[in-house]
């Protein structure tokens, strides 16, 4: 399954980020302006890049932003930093120690970086470029975004530098050609009208290019589902939410996962969410819990991360204090929670996802994931993809 690589453009204020982005995409996908600080919030622009595949360019605020809302901004654009897997570092003048030092600090998380110089009007590329290539071992390019020259060099730069990790599959060995999969897939008040949530849209698509045998029902239908079929399904993935009535009505030898425990190996680590549901057997109700969701949609009355994943922990221990935080919202300072519970993430990438689980493992605090949570909670016992 390919995620999109997401690439970010770093630089000073009106350095040509904007410029550099609307050049690689071809199109006005960002505000050009000859005003500083015309880039506020970050511009996030998706597309096809021949021999790269899907990417998402991010245009960020300059890092040397002075205006009354710099500091917010320079956040912003930190914040970007944590889901970039490659970033392109474009200078325009000869004064580059506060560039180097954010291609440094984006080095040190593991990014992988090109070095753009602009020749912009009474700027001198080639000397600004010789200094970089004496303190830089990087790719180091000479453009001019605003004419388009060299703009071809940064696309063979990003196709040949880009990260080689490899690709990291939804349902990993749970299943193989042939296999016969059951899919669970409550249409509830949470569903997108006339649509499939992400998580399950990409759990099918992998299934049919894995060859795999897919059947789909609601929850109401699974007992009609199961005697539908000539053999008990290799693998039942349901809604984390159905984990409980889905493993009591199951055949034995039917293995069950959700797309959340999927999501949890697939966007983050793991063991790490494994190890963290342990904390969940040493909460009591003065616990602190943070419930972490990607998605901003307006709270509904049966959703899963601020009504039921709540009202089954507070069940169990008692009424204990839950704080939920959604989209970009993510506390700097983890200290005073017992354990974090995140959502599936399909809105993010999974460099997003590992950094904050870093942030977590860093302070200290467990971490799991709302598909691990529930089975926990509930006495479940699931499969996940890991080898």
């Amino acid at each position: 399954m390919i995620s999109r690589l997401h690439i970010g453009i770093f630089g000073k204020v009106n350095s040509g980020k904007s410029t550099l982005l609307n050049a690689l995409t071809l199109q006005e996908s960002a505000l050009v302006s000859s005003e500083k600080g015309t880039t506020t919030d970050p511009v996030y622009k998706a597309m096809e890049i021949s021999g790269l595949g899907p990417v998402v360019f991010i245009d960020t605020a300059g890092y040397d932003d002075e205006s009354k809302l710099g500091i917010l901004r320079i956040e912003k654009t930190k914040d970007v930093a944590k889901k970039a897997d490659m970033a392109i570092v474009i200078f325009s003048d000869t004064d580059i120690e506060e560039g180097i030092s954010w291609a440094m600090a984006l080095k040190e998380q593991n990014i992988k970086i090109i070095i753009a110089v602009n020749d912009m009007e009474n700027n001198n590329a080639v000397e600004i470029a010789s200094k970089l290539k004496s303190k830089l071992n990087e790719p180091i390019i000479v453009v001019n975004a605003l004419k388009k020259r060299n703009i071809e060099e940064v696309r063979e730069a990003l196709i040949k530098n880009a990260p080689s990790d490899k690709e990291i599959d939804i349902t990993g060995n749970l299943v193989s050609e042939n296999s016969l999969v059951m899919l669970v897939m409550p249409q509830d008040i949470q569903a997108p009208k006339g649509r499939l949530i992400l998580p399950q849209v990409q759990t099918i698509r992998e299934l049919l290019d894995k060859k795999c045998i897919i059947v789909s029902c609601a929850t109401a239908q699974i007992d009609e589902t199961l005697a539908a079929l000539n053999k008990a399904p290799d693998l039942i993935i349901c809604d984390s939410q159905a984990f409980k009535i889905v493993n009591d009505k199951k055949p034995k030898k039917s293995k069950l996962t959700s797309f959340s425990v999927l999501f949890a190996a697939y966007k983050g680590d793991m063991e790490t969410f494994l190890n963290g549901a342990k904390a969940i057997g040493n909460l009591t109700k003065n616990s602190n819990i943070l419930i972490a969701e990607a998605c901003t949609h307006a709270p509904l009355n049966e959703d899963i991360g601020r009504v039921k994943i709540p009202n089954l922990l507070k069940q169990k221990f008692g009424d204990l204090s839950v704080t939920i935080v959604s989209g970009m919202d993510f506390p700097k300072d983890l200290s005073k929670y017992n354990l974090i519970i995140h959502c599936g993430a399909c809105m993010f990438n999974r460099k997003y996802v590992l950094s904050r689980i870093e942030e977590a493992k860093s302070q200290s605090i467990p971490i799991t994931n709302y598909g691990i949570a529930i089975a926990h909670l509930q006495g479940v016992a699931i499969n996940d993809s890991s080898p």
